[in-house]
């Protein structure tokens, strides 16, 4: 696993993580030296009221089409809107969506679509990079994607307490761009590894595939007896804090750590109602997560770049999606923490609108920067609305654009981080948590309509 220590532990005590990531627990040489510090700190002169206290991000990663997901366009005709060109009407008045997102269309009261999105690149890194810091491209800083800001702010810098990391990523990062930007490596998150729809759900460094809780224990008991340096300096202090921090370690392994990605205390049910697949499971675990506090959770859904048969993808992926998703926000609302828990849904594009027939592509879709959708939920944000409005074949903001500085600003807000707030320790410049409105930068504004 990457770096990435517990902070406002003791000064000269080795974290939870770090002992975890040491390779040995025994490797007392890693006690010795204070934190040199914290890579930002943030000054919030008008700190906004926080409604939210958690976000859970779906990343569509790849890009889906907004034709074929929230924004249908059936009266465009076949070259645009392929075989789905039967919209289905939500319970939200006036809101039709995707005929293969019928469970979504029963949730449509707890969240909003915003249709304007945009910021018109193509291309998978940069585009990620805007929509995920809310800064244009072209700057000579790399920006710390949403996360890693909340992990700041309302995490290590926040009076987080929380047995597991702040912000954590299911199951993988997206290898797109580094998301702790110049924060550093203590602000990345922790990547679960693993698949929670296998049992057991081993997650790195924490729950080992293979190896039963017993039989942990007893290595564990086996490493004490031939640690001879703890016997010859059982009573130094560096080896008692170094004990503690190891006490902290096994409890996220084998205590209430690992407990938290077990789904299966959840009963057969409910893991069917989220869907017994890889999505659908991190769905679950990113609601057992927030449930115990943490503040920053990714679900990283692969497999949305569909420059071939595109609609063979989606009738694969559109369902798992669906059911997921629904099961999450309904699930959040009954236990009363989709008020307080944004639930951003999205990718870093849209697919071209005119479908791409000819071979080699069999029907696919390429980038489209120009405009594209994004589902948002809970947290303060109303649901039941549409924000924006793309033109009648999908190819241009029509009205109402929102830029990623735009929806990641709402959200700061919400949460109660200023998002015009700059990083003061940077030693130059608007370093702000997000984009600058100078220059030829544009902004739709806030989500007003909605918050």
């Amino acid at each position: 696993m990457k770096h990435d220590p517990l902070s406002h532990m003791l000064d000269h005590m080795m974290s939870r993580r770090q002992i975890l990531r040491s390779g040995s627990l025994a490797a007392a040489g890693l006690l010795l030296g204070k934190q040199l510090g914290r890579a930002s700190q943030l000054a919030t002169p008008s700190v906004p009221t926080a409604k939210a206290k958690a976000v859970i991000q779906i990343w569509l990663w790849g890009g889906p089409s907004h034709l074929d997901t929230f924004d249908p366009k059936p009266e465009a005709g076949n070259d645009y809107c392929g075989p789905l060109n039967k919209p289905i009407a939500t319970n939200a008045d006036g809101i039709v969506i995707s005929e293969l997102l019928p469970e979504l269309a029963k949730q449509a009261d707890k969240y909003s679509l915003i249709r304007g999105m945009t910021h018109g690149n193509n291309g998978h890194e940069t585009a990620a990079y805007i929509v995920q810091t809310g800064h244009a491209e072209g700057d000579r800083l790399v920006y710390p994607s949403m996360g890693a800001v909340v992990s700041l702010m309302k995490g290590y810098d926040g009076g987080y307490k929380g047995l597991v990391p702040p912000y954590i990523v299911l199951t993988e990062p997206q290898g797109r761009f580094s998301e702790a930007g110049f924060l550093g490596p203590n602000y990345k998150p922790f990547a679960t590894g693993g698949d929670p729809s296998k049992i057991p759900f081993a997650v790195q460094g924490i729950v080992a595939d293979g190896i039963s809780a017993k039989r942990q224990q007893q290595r564990r008991e086996l490493l004490h007896r031939m640690d001879s340096l703890n016997l010859a300096l059982k009573n130094n202090n560096a080896m008692l804090e170094f004990h503690h921090s190891e006490e902290g370690a096994y409890d996220m392994i084998l205590g209430d750590g690992a407990k938290i990605f077990d789904v299966t205390t959840e009963g057969d049910k409910t893991r069917a109602w989220y869907g017994n697949n890889t999505f659908g499971q991190s769905c679950l675990v990113a609601r057992r997560l927030v449930e115990r506090g943490v503040k920053f959770v990714t679900i990283n859904f692969k497999g949305w770049d569909s420059h071939k048969q595109n609609f063979q993808t989606m009738r694969t992926k559109l369902p798992q999606l669906d059911a997921g998703l629904a099961a999450l926000l309904q699930d959040l609302s009954s236990r009363g923490l989709l008020e307080s828990t944004i639930v951003w849904c999205g990718g870093e594009f849209g697919r071209t609108p005119k479908v791409q027939w000819e071979e080699p592509w069999g029907g696919g879709r390429g980038h489209w920067g120009r405009v594209f959708s994004t589902l948002i939920a809970g947290g303060g944000f109303r649901g039941g609305h549409v924000v924006g409005a793309s033109d009648a074949r999908g190819e241009e903001v029509k009205d109402r654009p929102v830029y990623p500085w735009d929806l990641l600003g709402s959200m700061y807000e919400q949460l109660g981080i200023d998002p015009d707030a700059k990083f003061p320790r940077m030693s130059e410049g608007n370093v702000r948590i997000t984009q600058a409105l100078t220059g030829e930068i544009k902004s739709g504004g806030r989500l007003r309509e909605i918050m």
